[in-house]
């Protein structure tokens, strides 16, 4: 990979001139709004059912297809992003993202739709990686932690007041306003980032290898879509084996292609930094630990604690909102203490929480679960952005694309695992404790077989949670090859 052409030097000096904070600006309103989304809908789909007259397992694909085409795109925006200049991929990914907003928000039928969700996803999967990759080209490795910071501000405070705003939405208007309202939001991110952000990438235009695009699809969508349609269903679903089987198999394919090819779309040398190695392990564990609460938490509070989703939504905003606050706290702590400093004690903090809830019962007041959800976000957002900015930092700047890409895909990946682990753990608690209750019909012991299936399935969050900590153990400050030389060109001005 040239990431030495006459292209790149061009681009160093100009970056030295560089005005950072309308290009962070631009970013990040587009990232809120794509993220926001993502959360909107899930407290609409009893509403859409009525509407289009269709099942649950119909409904579903509004987050399958989602999430599905997110993981497939992903890796491939570590190749597109050494095509296209970061305007044409940002604006490309914002058009993309308002089109799908009008498809959903005009749509007459289920799958028009579905089609306007897909579109919508293929705006957000070109978008996060590029997020990413701009700021660790803008920004020096001294004040990458709080630019990340901010970065994670928007990413996590657009799903804690996601939920609850679509609660509003729903309850006073038509759930046609959870697109409405997003449409000149994005529109605003469409003409602001025109005006405002700047090409910061290197155009090295690799070969095009196609057969490792195909492997990367049918790899990561197949294991993505497999992991999601257990979590729905069941295991012994052929549906689900065979999936994830094929999708096995052209991982596989995809990884040998990716080290036998001269240009590969997704460069696993990355993995050849050690930290980079290290702090993707550990986010692909934490991110399971971290999916079991997102996932459990809602069921606990609407099926034992008999919440409205509404009412489940504001309990859990809280926690978002500080998480929010903290992210670019923690960010600005990176930068000046290192990563070791952050990323232990919120490992400690998230393996205390995840313990309390093994032992949580439907006794429990909504104060006690906004507490534990709090310091559980608390300790999420010392580790997030801090990990991955160390990770992303050891890495040579022609890697940047493909160390995003990997870990935005395995982190998609992770997610789909997570979820239909713990669904599945939780399942069968359920099962074994209604197996030995004197009175399985009783709605009581309904409650109580939720509550014992979460705790089996928190007991195994706090396992897979340990061996993050031991990896956290190992996180430490790094430094790119030759960032001396990078540093000199990096330094622009807000």
């Amino acid at each position: 990979m040239n990431s030495a052409s006459p292209e790149t030097k061009t681009q160093s000096v100009d970056l030295s001139k560089l005005k950072r904070g309308p290009i962070v600006a631009a970013l990040i309103i587009g990232a809120f709004v794509a993220i926001l989304n993502e959360t909107l809908l899930n407290i609409a789909f009893p509403d859409l059912m009525k509407e289009f007259g269709v099942q649950t397992a119909t409904i579903q694909w509004l987050s399958t297809a989602y999430i599905l085409v997110v993981g497939i795109l992903v890796p491939v925006t570590a190749l597109l992003q050494q095509w296209f200049t970061t305007r044409q991929m940002f604006l490309s990914a914002m058009i993309l993202f308002l089109a799908g907003t009008i498809i959903c928000g005009t749509a007459s039928v289920f799958g028009v739709l579905l089609a306007g969700r897909v579109v919508q996803a293929l705006g957000t999967g070109l978008m996060l990686p590029v997020l990413m990759n701009t700021i660790l080209i803008i920004f020096p490795p001294e004040k990458r932690g709080g630019a990340m910071g901010m970065i994670g501000l928007v990413i996590m405070f657009g799903p804690a007041i996601g939920p609850t705003l679509s609660g509003l939405i729903i309850d006073s208007l038509s759930w046609r306003w959870l697109f409405y309202l997003v449409i000149p939001l994005a529109a605003f991110s469409v003409i602001f980032a025109a005006v405002f952000l700047k090409n910061v990438s290197d155009l090295t235009k690799p070969k095009v290898d196609i057969l490792s695009i195909l492997l990367s699809t049918v790899g990561f969508g197949g294991i993505v879509y497999g992991f999601s349609k257990a979590g729905e269903g069941s295991w012994s679903d052929p549906e689900v084996y065979w999936t994830l089987i094929c999708g096995g198999i052209a991982l596989v394919l995809f990884v040998w292609r990716q080290l036998v090819v001269k240009e590969p779309i997704l460069d696993l040398r990355a993995f050849k930094y050690p930290m980079f190695s290290l702090v993707t392990v550990m986010m692909l564990v934490l991110m399971m630990t971290l999916f079991s609460t997102m996932i459990m938490l809602p069921l606990f509070l609407q099926g034992a604690l008999l919440m409205t989703a509404f009412k489940s939504g504001l309990t859990l905003m809280p926690g978002g909102i500080v998480n929010g606050i903290m992210a670019p706290i923690s960010g600005k702590l990176f930068d000046k203490f290192g990563p070791r400093f952050l990323v232990v004690p919120g490992l400690v903090l998230v393996l205390i929480v995840v313990w309390l809830f093994t032992g949580i019962e439907s006794s429990a007041n909504a104060g006690y679960v906004v507490t534990l959800h709090i310091i559980l976000l608390v300790g999420i957002s010392l580790i997030m952005m801090p990990a991955q900015t160390t990770g992303l930092n050891q890495l040579p700047r022609h890697l940047y694309p493909h160390g995003t890409a990997i870990m935005n895909t395995l982190q998609q990946v992770a997610g789909a695992i997570g979820t239909a682990l713990f669904i599945t753990i939780m399942s069968s608690g359920s099962k074994r404790y209604l197996n030995t209750s004197p009175n399985p019909n009783s709605p009581a012991e309904a409650v109580n077989a939720m509550v014992a299936g979460m705790h089996s399935a928190f007991w195994v969050a706090f396992c897979i949670g340990l061996v993050a900590l031991v990896l956290g153990l190992f996180v430490k400050r790094t430094q790119a090859p030759q960032e001396g030389e990078q540093q000199a060109a990096l330094e622009g001005r807000l």
